[in-house]
């Protein structure tokens, strides 16, 4: 497949897995109203795939799992899936930001309707956008902190099996349901300024954008640019999505590059720039793309054969939890 095709690929696997996350969302709300309802209203099964939203439970589960050697039966889709996207990082890049996660699917589009609508997309100064930037990883710190540090495994194990943890995935449900006035203008705020900004909230606030690009730095497969063939135009640096100045390397090492492809598929010249593993094997476009979604798939398929997928939780303890 040629390169300048990508993009339209991407996009349409972007919104095929947007589609996904709300079917499993709407999936969980039947469950909980099937629950509520006392059991009259149509049966729903509790999809284990809503637990990819649960990325906290899910490094909260894996620093557990080192600790005890195996993973926890209260929500084992969210460790599943968080080290999935950990290995897709390793392998892929930040891919998940740029072909899976609904959270950047929708920030990429409010940043293209406002340059539809302003005609530019603004970029703060260097000096203001470093800080920034260092935002995720000072929560993603903060969350590691508290999960390593200042909570014992006995402690981790113990919250992990709590009432509270529990309910994680129908809490987030509820909070979509009935959201606060201040959660509701911070997302209204982070909408408008997705207008004006690329992708503000992936760049500046995500602890597991951060985390994905920490594992980022060592994956072997990057952006590489032939200086030989390269006329300097800039395209490549106008078009990334996290201000990269692709132009002036010949490698992008960034941890901020999402692998998104934006900078190969708007080159204006052939081959300048290219995905490589070790710097030396160029992958294909459909490659990528077809790693990318594989990866998601064997992982969520070794989950369920290894029995590691759904929840120990039945329905009658979902009814206790919920009648609380």
């Amino acid at each position: 497949m040629p390169t300048r095709y990508m993009q339209q690929l991407r996009i349409l696997i972007q919104f095929s897995y947007l589609a996904f996350s709300l079917w499993l969302g709407f999936q969980l709300f039947q469950f909980v109203r099937f629950i509520r309802s006392g059991g009259q209203s149509d049966f729903s099964a509790h999809p284990a795939g809503v637990e990819a939203f649960l990325p906290i439970s899910g490094l909260m589960g894996t620093i557990s799992w080192i600790h005890d050697g195996s993973i926890n039966v209260i929500h084992p889709a969210a460790v599943v899936i968080f080290v999935t996207i950990l290995a897709g990082a390793l392998l892929l890049r930040r891919s998940f930001c740029s072909w899976i996660c609904p959270v950047a699917t929708l920030s990429e589009c409010s940043w293209k309707l406002g340059f539809t609508l302003f005609r530019r997309s603004l970029r703060p100064p260097h000096w203001l956008d470093i800080p920034l930037r260092a935002l995720k990883y000072l929560l993603l710190a903060f969350f590691t902190y508290s999960m390593t540090c200042a909570m014992s495994p006995e402690a981790l194990k113990t919250f992990i099996n709590s009432d509270y943890h529990k309910l994680a995935d129908i809490r987030l449900l509820n909070f979509f349901l009935h959201i606060s006035p201040l959660a509701l203008t911070i997302v209204l705020i982070l909408t408008a300024l997705s207008l004006l900004l690329r992708n503000p909230f992936c760049r500046y606030l995500c602890p597991y954008g951060a985390l994905l690009g920490l594992f980022a730095t060592i994956s072997p497969l990057r952006v590489t640019r032939d200086t030989e063939r390269c006329v300097s135009c800039g395209v490549c640096s106008q078009v990334c999505p996290t201000s990269i100045d692709v132009m002036h390397k010949t490698s992008v090492l960034s941890p901020e590059c999402i692998g998104c492809w934006r900078c190969i598929s708007h080159c204006r010249t052939d081959q300048t720039l290219s995905m490589k593993a070790i710097g030396r094997f160029q992958i294909s476009t459909i490659v990528f793309a077809l790693l990318v979604m594989l990866l998601l798939w064997c992982g969520s398929a070794l989950g369920k054969w290894s029995g590691n997928w759904h929840t120990a939780i039945d329905v009658g303890e979902y009814r206790r939890l919920l009648e609380r």
